[in-house]
């Protein structure tokens, strides 16, 4: 190691811990300290890797991020090496670290990532969805409004999108995805590098005949839209006319078509329902 402070950003494992790389072994034992999101969960992994501690654990997660910095700061200006995980993959994807990587390249201290494991990358690598462009959103926000500004801004860029959701939130926010995107192909992956890792791929037109009973860590992957012509409007209310006879309200026929044609969202369709 060098003889200077480095933060080292390192990537611990999701699930398998043989994925841990022999270099974050070695940094995350020789460290000074080590700042975790969860010190019990940091705890267990040493302990299921049968690794030895050289520095203090100590927490660093959203609500003491603030209140830590300028103490690790001056770990780092006093030439300590400070080692950051979060709980499994790779730190500051919707983790906490971001304010002390800025704060350490605003004042020239040295800053190292420790690559290696990272969930939106495992699972975008195995969905079977487009891989490029890809964009990672992170994790949604709680409001309905907020996720369909989040959708819609999202909506044109030809980019596949992969983002965390909880399980209780799952189907919620597909939903929306489906009403703000059209129709697309998904892949949920769930509990990924695990006894137990699954990929549920399907369309966003078909979620009410999907089971959303999942348990574990859930990565959502969205397609692009498809490649064929958008529906003309006269398409659009030919499928119209046929999913009123289906019945139900507006809203629900209209996310219905959205299903069935291509370009269309559901909003959209209901808008020209409207007219």
């Amino acid at each position: 190691m060098s003889d200077t402070g480095i933060l080292w950003v390192v990537a611990t494992p999701l699930g398998n811990v043989d994925d841990l790389s022999p270099r974050a072994r070695d940094i995350l034992s020789d460290a000074d300290v080590i700042l975790a999101e969860d010190t019990r969960r940091t705890g267990m992994l040493f302990k299921r890797l049968e690794l030895e501690r050289h520095g203090r654990l100590m927490s660093f997660f959203e609500h003491n991020e603030d209140k830590r910095l300028p103490r690790v700061l001056e770990y780092l200006e006093e030439g300590m090496h400070v080692a950051l995980v979060s709980d499994a993959g790779t730190p500051l994807l919707s983790d906490p670290g971001f304010a002390l990587v800025r704060a350490c390249r605003e004042q020239g201290l040295e800053v190292s990532p420790v690559p290696g494991p990272s969930a939106p990358v495992a699972a975008l690598s195995a969905s079977g969805l487009p891989p490029l462009p890809y964009t990672f959103l992170g994790f949604p926000p709680r409001k309905k409004s907020q996720t369909e500004k989040l959708f819609t801004a999202h909506r044109d860029t030809g980019a596949t999108l992969v983002f965390f959701e909880r399980k209780s939130r799952l189907k919620g926010t597909l939903t929306i995805a489906h009403d703000i995107l059209g129709d697309r192909e998904f892949c949920v992956a769930r509990e990924l590098t695990k006894e137990y890792e699954e990929f549920i791929s399907g369309s966003l037109g078909d979620l009410d005949s999907m089971d959303f009973e999942l348990r574990g860590e859930l990565t959502v992957i969205i397609a692009p839209a498809g490649q064929s012509e958008e529906a003309t409007e006269a398409d659009v209310l030919e499928v119209v006319e046929e999913e009123r006879l289906e019945g139900g309200k507006p809203k629900e026929v209209a996310r219905r078509v959205a299903g069935r044609v291509n370009g269309w969202t559901a909003k959209e369709v209901y808008a020209l329902m409207s007219r």
